[in-house]
């Protein structure tokens, strides 16, 4: 198979999670790809409840904010990978907009807030990049829910300029995969604090 024609099963991807790991501390994707040492993150609580909220969002009635958005159309819970970008990932819904447009919704257990977190833009950003290859429609914006407390919904602008800043990352990612090159720790000594991996990080 051709360089031009990625093999879906064979070429290596990862995922948004992966991606934002390295955002937090390059060092994630030396312990996890390289060394292969797991996070345990499954004792987490946020962790616990985000699982619990998208098992039980299946079930919910969320119409009214698909109508909010203008969806005529969505699919839940879509796999979507793509060789191309090298990333893999779970889309919470994919949306048919009535302009003619598509796009992400994410849920996330955190409560209301006034602006998007910057991880769950680039998470979004992620899924944009996903939809638009495999789709190949145009993702104008991205949607992100807020149901601790609610269901605030917050409009994420899809650009070319933060598309390209995932491309980076995940080029980095896989350098520091195919090199085994150990990467600098985050400049955040408060990160480093809850981290998982703060007793074996040297």
């Amino acid at each position: 198979m051709s360089e031009q024609t990625p093999d879906n099963e064979r070429t290596p991807m990862i995922t948004p999670s992966e991606v934002l790991e390295h955002v937090y501390c390059p060092r994630f994707t030396w312990f996890m790809s390289v060394q292969n040492i797991p996070q345990h993150e499954e004792t987490r609580f946020k962790v616990l409840k985000g699982r619990e909220v998208h098992q039980r969002r299946a079930t919910e009635n969320r119409d009214y904010l698909r109508r909010k958005i203008g969806a005529v159309k969505r699919e839940i819970e879509v796999y979507l990978a793509s060789p191309v970008l090298r990333l893999r990932g779970i889309v919470d819904e994919v949306l048919w907009l009535n302009d003619g447009t598509m796009a992400p919704l994410d849920y996330k257990y955190t409560e209301s807030r006034d602006a998007v977190f910057k991880t769950h833009e680039t998470q979004i950003m992620m899924y944009a990049m996903l939809i638009r290859e495999i789709y190949q429609q145009p993702v104008t914006r991205g949607f992100v829910a807020y149901v601790r407390n609610g269901n605030q919904l917050l409009e994420v602008p899809i650009s070319e300029e933060k598309m390209a800043k995932v491309r980076l990352l995940i080029r980095e990612i896989f350098d520091i995969i195919n090199t085994g090159r150990l990467p600098s720790r985050t400049s955040s000594k408060l990160r480093c604090e809850d981290c998982c991996y703060k007793n074996i990080c040297v």
